[in-house]
């Protein structure tokens, strides 16, 4: 039976991809953070990009590889609360059913902030600010819905707005960051707790990033073809993503996890 991985198909993951041969009997499976969570404890993935907060829950029957995430020092971008009325006046909130780590995140932070809001699980775009205070998007959604409400790409990073007309965009993690001073860290690779994966399949996916991250201009361009987005945008916002999971890494995880009352992971692959 061939090994499988799962993987969200989202930009901020395309650095690990973009490159990655899969020889035979290894296979790709495809979904969105809250299928790839389910899909590895049910089996039906091998190992898999996991969203920290479903790691952090499953306390003893997952363990995550020792060097990789998909985490951020800052802004993300992509895991954006886009609302026209300010955040301390926010009462009902839309949020995205693809990911349970940002609404969990968004929990928090409104809790941090004093802000008594409900949550509803719809999934729908800019529109929904008719009926909503305000609406969670994460992934290409929420890149796509920035996107749509550029007048032009900014010269620098520094200068991509966080209001645009009367849309605010709060951006998760760089709350977080001012929060903590700590990275974020979305997602790790995890498989069961009692099936380690083989080093030649953790070799590919070393090898897959490293040339994705040293090649973003090209991975950026790919993507900009698939979504219809500036590449130059794109890529100023790969470049904010750290890959690894280094000690500020592992200290923003743990303290994500003592935020929302769970215990701190330390357990991992010696591969």
């Amino acid at each position: 039976m061939a090994y499988r991985i799962g993987l969200p198909h989202y930009v901020n993951t395309a650095p690990l991809v973009h490159f990655l041969k899969t020889p035979m009997g290894v296979e790709i499976r495809w979904g969105v953070p809250t299928e790839l969570n389910n899909w590895l404890l049910e089996g039906c993935v091998d190992l898999s990009l996991v969203s920290s907060y479903f790691y952090l829950q499953q306390q003893g029957l997952l363990r995550a590889l020792p060097d990789f995430s998909v985490s951020v020092l800052g802004p993300v971008y992509s895991v954006s609360l886009f609302h026209k009325k300010p955040w301390r006046q926010l009462r009902r909130v839309a949020v995205t059913g693809e990911s349970a780590t940002s609404v969990r995140l968004l929990q928090y932070l409104l809790a941090q902030s004093g802000v008594s809001a409900d949550l509803i699980a719809v999934e729908t775009g800019l529109e929904g600010l008719d009926e909503f205070d305000g609406v969670l998007l994460i992934g290409d959604r929420a890149l796509l819905a920035y996107a749509s409400l550029l007048k032009e790409t900014p010269h620098s990073v520094h200068a991509l707005p966080a209001r645009i007309g009367e849309i605010r965009i709060s951006d998760l993690s760089m709350r977080w960051f001012h929060a903590s001073q700590l990275p974020f860290v979305f997602a790790v690779w995890a498989t069961s707790a009692g099936e380690q994966p083989p080093l030649e399949v953790v070799q590919l996916l070393r090898s897959a990033r490293r040339k994705g991250i040293g090649q973003l201009a090209e991975v950026a361009a790919s993507e900009s073809r698939r979504l219809s987005i500036n590449p130059v945008l794109l890529q100023h916002y790969l470049w904010n993503f750290r890959y690894h999971l280094e000690i500020p890494d592992r200290l923003g995880l743990g303290a994500f996890a003592e935020a929302v009352g769970l215990p701190a992971r330390d357990e991992y692959w010696a591969v």
